[in-house]
């Protein structure tokens, strides 16, 4: 037998008939006279090639066939009353999915704290994670492999071409090696600390924020010495705990504590001429390609202006 779709309202005849067990007050449940009903069960059984009912003139049983079937059709009855609310409810963006990529830093406190309260309140929008860099994420909208990424950048130079929504701004501060010589200070001269070696991002991760960093340098006159690169900034405070140079970072990764790791403001410094040198900021953005937004994401969109204060 080939497969064949069948009406819904052969499904609702069956169920009638068999939770009667008799065609005629079947019939009347479906506001039908009986030989319709009788030749829709007929049609069935020969469309699925299975008898479903025992047939006498004293009863109406279930077949072994029909028992086994009878479950699943209320389930796929009621699966199709569901679907117009449901239907609805993905159109208001109450259902679905959201594919969201992440930078560590976001995933210390906001991230947790947003996950959990929109699942609270938005039960059935299934949040997807993937920590990933910047650049890993530009690769995956080309892809279409996410639908929104939490990215860092320096403030105002989030990537061209995608929605952006600011989700906060913060300075950098220098993690130090704890038993370093300017471990103690507070604030750590700015002059020193440039002539520390440099723990960092590779330039392809965060490229904006990487030319603020050597920026930074460049306008107190010095050249950075990179020691090392990283791509992670619990790597990059790793080999700082290590004592292979000194790193600048979001102020909010002063929330990984790390053994033989200390956090310091900078302080300001006078450039040629006696010019302020003013310390790099980073900024992380929800961002999204606008044209493949979708009822879910929007809402997701606007929960996050919600909790970051942001004006539509």
């Amino acid at each position: 037998m080939k497969d064949a779709l069948i009406d819904l309202r052969a499904w609702r005849q069956f169920v009638a008939v068999a939770e009667e067990l008799h065609f005629g007050r079947a019939a009347l449940r479906l506001h039908m006279t009986q030989p319709p009903v009788t030749q829709a069960i007929a049609q069935l059984e020969k469309t699925l090639g299975v008898v479903l009912f025992d047939r006498t003139r004293r009863r109406v049983a279930l077949t072994p066939a029909g028992e086994a079937l009878l479950p699943d059709v209320r389930e796929l009855l009621a699966r199709a009353q569901a679907l117009p609310a449901r239907a609805r409810a993905a159109a208001a963006g109450q259902v679905g999915r959201v594919r969201i990529a992440f930078v560590s830093t976001v995933g210390f406190e906001q991230l947790p704290a947003w996950v959990r309260e929109f699942r609270v309140r938005c039960p059935e929008v299934a949040l997807e994670l993937v920590e990933a860099t910047g650049d890993v994420q530009l690769e995956a909208f080309a892809r279409g492999e996410i639908d929104a990424g939490l990215m860092l950048h320096s403030p105002g130079a989030a990537p061209p071409g995608l929605a952006r929504l600011p989700v906060e701004e913060e300075a950098l501060v220098l993690a130090l090696p704890s038993q370093h010589r300017l471990a103690r200070a507070r604030p750590v001269p700015l002059a020193e600390a440039l002539a520390e070696p440099l723990v960092i991002f590779p330039r392809r991760i965060v490229p904006s924020l990487h030319d603020a960093v050597f920026d930074l340098y460049h306008a107190a006159g010095r050249t950075p010495q990179v020691a090392q690169e990283a791509i992670q900034m619990q790597t990059i405070v790793n080999l700082v705990s290590g004592g292979i140079g000194v790193a600048w970072v979001p102020h909010s990764v002063m929330q990984f504590r790390r053994a033989g790791v200390v956090y310091r403001q900078a302080g300001e410094f006078k450039g040629t001429g006696r010019r302020r040198v003013a310390l790099p900021a980073c900024e992380t953005s929800l961002v999204w390609p606008a044209q493949a937004a979708h009822p879910a994401l929007a809402r997701f969109v606007e929960f996050v202006r919600e909790r970051t204060g942001r004006a539509t």
